[in-house]
């Protein structure tokens, strides 16, 4: 059977995008799969494989069942798949076209949208881009010859990746193929650049880490050979770039990477000429014109820079290191440079270039830390793309390559792994490369007797032995040492605290460095131009600046340090925080003593008293729960137990609640529960956990009463975790994991675990996890083993089916213990009526019922009343909402009201109670037998008539207290009625809810007489009326007099006038106890 990319019951937009694909020739569809390859593997690998294979299936694809053997292997299955596609021809490549298409609005990825529309929106240029980046333009002899030399030039400038030499002496510099460096590229929103709080080391971090376990799919790749192709998001093809990224993960490499595919010819032939330039070298130009700016660097295009420059959209020009410019980049400035000639100081050209008012038509890529993007107008940029760095795969990688030995790569690999504070931050090549110098030392066969404590478990660990390496093969006097760490590390928090990575010799006088010293070159690099320099990382810098107080203590300096610090809200400060206060620990500190003698042990007092007054200070402001989690990454740090206990014994609750929990702060989070055993209550809702981050917490839960894991989206696997959770903690009194993905096979270990003798969970909360019948056997069986459970929530789930009677069955077991069942919104029909009579019948302990939300309606209701009037029915509040009951179900109702006894709550809102049986159910809320303190009425179309019936029930109830009639149409001449009623001696109502029922001002006066006659009511509710008007006065005056004992009033959407509002301004001041809402 020949493929058939179409099919008859495509719908027409299918077709019309087939028809568009028809169109290209044969070597034109071979060329666009090629263009989008990269994009192709990514979306395949991501996509649902049922889903793509069906739709393969259908399209008569052959041989799709040796594509699902490798389901289980996205990476092979996309790789096959595609390249079998491929070589399958011209209707095959077009039946997965097609069928990508189709799968587009069944799945949310921004990659296969961003592809379809560019192949959609851009037609036949798309072909004509693809030949010039491949081909290129055609030139002069003169233009080719000297573009031959640029190339040239540019090729031996950026053909090798210079990795800097570790801190050994008997080792050089190394240099590695492009291949083994590559990093990937997401795209994210300029938004995430706005107003951040947070590290941006940390919460890139975060994020890489989040985008690894939760959201590949919801993030576009952008591969190198489509920064400059049609973008999704601006809906054009861009002609300014930003691509951004936290120091070290690769910006320079990449762009460096970039212009070496463009010199070989595998990239962006469209441009003719590419200029690179790097900030830092920018900064030491004075004003200059764009030409000399070119000629500067590129000496040897004087001749045809002219003519090179007349054709703009042939040019790109590549600016690396926004943040590091010393120059004033204001995008929105109208002070801008219009001719190659013109001279400006440089960031007024870059401006200009990015504007358009210089070279138009030219392209722009630019580099930038996120930091950098939150000081200029990121809307110039028509694309902003931001590195993630390694991915798993490429950490590995890394560490073969850098290590000689496989196993002890290996090793060194594992031992990583398995330690989340050091491998969270191995998406950065360069924090790579500072583990990887740091366990090459600790790992060689003859370290194998040193002691594990130069095996680092802190990120300060690694940072101190990082230093004790360098300081160990350098064998300098204490003194001496001591003096370059001064001098060094007061100018890196110089930079610190002022966002300064780059450095000169300026700098390095002013904080008299002694450029002269073999020591300083381990610690600092110089540019490729002499006179700059910049410390090997970011955290080398940030920790240099910590150690400089251990070396050189100060009260006064490290007060200030510590201050200034914790002040800025853009978090640069938060790293050298976390290495103050792991260098407060002696056992840390202790690795140092050797080469630098003994660091202050004033300096570690000082930073743990700075650390108990920030704790002490943070639980006073108890909404901010961000700066508690920071403190637990302080204490962390420190290793000091004792000092966890001391800072926290005054807490047994700990509220994280809708902070996103990456798996790092996890393992914080679980080494301040091991240490505080008498913390009874963790909240985690909200906080987008994931299996990792579980599996890291779950040891240290074994002492809490009260977890809350609810909202976490959390999938079945989760639950072997929480099994070993509740078998492990005996206290675990309350565990609430609500609105999560625990439906599937695993669902069986957490039921397991609730039926074990061990357990002694009193409150269960698994509403809206996608359950379905099936589990029902297995909740059954908790119900049964479980005599402790006296609360299960299991609303909004898919329960009813053939296995659902199994759990009503359980219901009626002597071993259970039931108090409080909740069944809101689980679809059950008024079949199931019969089931859940018969689990009522005989159980004695159930008090509170919500059956809410389902459709209870129909002939087999009236056997659940039976069970809820029956004397053995000890049901205090019932739920019925929203179940379609219609009027003829009061007189049923009444019955239950008349012969339940125990029946204290009964809300029936949501219905469509009104009719001629309506007044049963007023007639039982009278009688002598009827103890309801509650009823909800609400939302049941209730009539002004019914006002004569609803009267007749109050007057004859001295036990209701609360009475909720909202949304319903009371407004009328019978409402006199109800007002009177509720205005007798006899009323005892202290909460009335009339919101909702159009109610006119003329009710006021009525609602007067009820305010000054019911000395019980407390609460009014009447929002939602017409109630401006003269007789609004009436109201004013009633809750104005010393008999109101009304203490909250809502009057909210009653369209009051100004002077109406002013009147209830005087009522706020006259009786300022009285909650007044509008």
């Amino acid at each position: 059977m020949s493929v058939r990319a179409v099919r008859d019951d495509d719908d027409d937009e299918t077709q019309r995008f087939h028809q568009q694909l028809c169109q290209y020739e044969d070597h034109a569809v071979r060329m666009i799969h090629k263009y989008f390859q990269d994009d192709l593997h990514h979306i395949v690998e991501n996509l649902s494989p049922i889903s793509l294979l069906d739709q393969l299936r259908s399209r008569n694809i052959p041989d799709i069942e040796k594509y699902q053997s490798l389901e289980h292997d996205r990476r092979t299955l996309a790789q096959t798949l595609l390249q079998d596609i491929f070589h399958g021809g011209r209707e095959a490549v077009i039946a997965l076209w097609v069928s990508l298409y189709v799968l587009k609005r069944c799945f949310y990825s921004p990659g296969l949208a961003a592809v379809v529309e560019e192949l959609r929106h851009r037609g036949n240029t798309l072909m004509e881009d693809i030949v010039l980046d491949k081909y290129g333009h055609q030139l002069t002899p003169e233009l080719k010859d000297i573009q031959n030399h640029h190339k040239k030039y540019l090729h031996e400038k950026t053909e090798k990746l210079l990795e800097n030499k570790p801190p050994r002496c008997d080792q050089g510099d190394e240099r590695f193929p492009f291949c083994t460096r590559y990093v990937n590229l997401i795209v994210v929103s300029t938004d995430r650049f706005r107003e951040r709080s947070e590290n941006e080391l940390i919460e890139t971090g975060v994020k890489h880490e989040e985008y690894l376990n939760n959201i590949q799919n919801e993030l576009q790749h952008i591969f190198p050979n489509k920064m400059f192709c049609w973008c999704h998001q601006s809906r054009l093809v861009p002609h300014v770039v930003m691509v951004s990224g936290v120091p070290g993960v690769g910006k320079t490499t990449l762009m460096q990477k970039f212009v070496y595919d463009w010199v070989k010819g595998d990239l962006y032939q469209r441009f003719s000429f590419v200029f690179f330039f790097k900030f830092r070298e920018l900064n030491r130009l004075d004003e200059v014109s764009l030409e000399t700016m070119i000629l500067h660097q590129y000496p040897y295009l004087r001749e045809q820079l002219g003519k090179i420059l007349q054709e703009p959209e042939k040019l790109l020009f590549i600016f690396d290191g926004l943040d590091e410019s010393s120059h004033n980049m204001d995008f929105t400035s109208n002070h801008l440079c219009s001719n190659p000639k013109q001279l400006g100081h440089c960031g007024q050209i870059v401006v200009s270039l990015v504007r358009k008012s210089l070279l138009n038509g030219c392209s722009v890529l630019m580099t930038s830390r996120p930091t950098g993007l939150t000081l200029i107008d990121c809307n110039m940029f028509q694309r902003i793309v931001e590195i993630i760095g390694f991915l798993p795969e490429e950490r590995q990688m890394y560490f073969e390559n850098f290590f000689l030995d496989s196993k002890m790569a290996e090793k060194a690999f594992n031992y990583v792994k398995q330690n989340a504070t050091l491998y969270t931050f191995c998406y950065l090549p360069s924090y790579c490369w500072i583990i990887c110098t740091v366990l090459s030392k600790s790992f060689q066969p003859t370290s194998s007797v040193q002691p594990v404590s130069l095996l680092p478990k802190t990120v300060t660990q690694l940072f101190v032995i990082f230093v004790a390496n360098i300081l160990s093969n350098h064998s300098l006097h204490k003194s001496y040492a001591q003096k370059i760490l001064w001098s060094i590390g007061r100018m890196a928090e110089h930079g610190v605290m002022n966002h300064r990575v780059v450095f000169d010799e300026e700098d390095l006088d002013c904080f008299y460095v002694d450029n002269q010293s073999k020591l300083l070159s381990s610690f600092l690099m110089e540019s490729e131009n002499p006179g700059t320099y910049s410390f090997l990382h970011l955290t080398v810098q940030e920790f240099l600046s910590a150690l400089v107080h251990f070396t050189h203590y100060s009260t006064k300096k490290l007060q200030k340090s510590l201050e200034e610090a914790k002040s800025y809200p853009d978090g640069r400060g938060e790293i050298f925080l976390r290495f103050l206060c792991g260098l407060s620990d002696g056992s840390t500190r202790s690795i140092l003593k050797g080469y630098l003698g003994t660091l202050a042990d004033q300096a570690s007092t000082h930073v743990i008293t700075w650390m108990k007054d920030l704790i002490i200070e943070q639980q006073r402001e108890i909404n901010n729960k961000q700066h508690l989690l920071r403190t637990f990454y302080y204490l962390f740090e420190t290793r000091n137990k004792a000092l966890v206990l001391e800072s926290v014994k005054s807490l047994i609750r700990f509220d994280l609640s809708r902070i996103h929990m990456s798996a790092l702060d996890c393992t914080v989070l679980a080494f301040i529960l091991e240490t505080c055993t008498k913390i009874k209550e963790l909240d985690l809702t909200r906080c987008v956990l994931n299996t990792e981050g579980l599996n890291r917490l779950a040891p240290a839960l074994h002492n809490l009463q009260i977890l809350r894991l609810d909202s976490n989206n959390l999938p079945d696997t989760s639950c072997t975790q929480l099994a070993s959770v509740i078998r492990n903690n005996p206290s675990l009194k309350k565990l609430d994991l609500s609105d999560n993905r625990l439906s599937g096979p695993h669902f069986k270990d957490l039921t397991d675990a609730l039926s074990s003798p061990a357990c002694r969970i009193e409150e269960l909360q698994l509403g809206d996890n996608n359950l379905s019948d099936t589990s029902c056997t297995q909740l059954a069986s908790v119900i049964r083993n479980n005599p402790s459970l006296k609360k299960l929530v299991l609303s909004d789930n898919h329960l009813y089916g053939p296995h659902f009677s199994g759990l009503m069955d359980a219901l009626s077991s002597p071993a259970c213990k039931i108090e409080e069942l909740q069944l809101v919104g689980n679809h059950l029909p008024d079949m199931s009526c019969t089931q859940l009579a018969s689990g009522l019948r005989n159980n004695r302990s159930m008090k509170v019922l919500d059956l809410s939300g389902n459709c209870l309606s129909g002939p087999h209701f009236s056997n659940l009343i039976d069970a809820l009037s029956s004397p053995a029915c000890k049901i205090e509040e019932l739920q019925l909402g929203h179940n379609h009951l219609s009027d003829m179900s009061c007189t049923q109702l009444a019955s239950v009201i008349r012969n339940n006894p125990s029946l204290k709550i009964l809300n029936l809102s949501g219905n469509y109670l009104s009719g001629p049986h309506f007044s049963d159910l007023m007639v039982a809320l009278s009688s002598p037998a009827c103890r309801i303190e509650e009823l909800r009425l609400g939302d049941n179309l209730l009539p002004d008539t019914s006002c004569t019936q609803l009267a007749s029930g109050i007057k004859n109830n001295p036990s209701l207290k609360i009475l909720d009639l909202s949304d319903n149409n009371l407004s009328g001449p019978h409402l006199s009625d109800l007002m009177d009623a509720l205005s007798t001696p006899a009323c005892r109502i202290e909460e009335l809810y009339l919101g909702g029922n159009d109610l006119p001002s003329r009710s006021c006066t009525q609602l007067a007489s009820v305010i000054r006659n019911n000395p019980s009511l407390k609460k009014l509710d009447i929002s939602g009326n017409c109630l401006s008007g003269p007789h609004f006065s009436d109201l004013m005056d009633a809750l104005s007099t010393p008999v109101c004992r009304i203490e909250e009033i809502r009057l909210w959407a009653c369209n009051l006038s100004t002077e109406e509002k002013e009147a209830l301004r005087k009522l706020r001041a006259h009786k300022p106890n009285m909650k007044i809402q509008n």
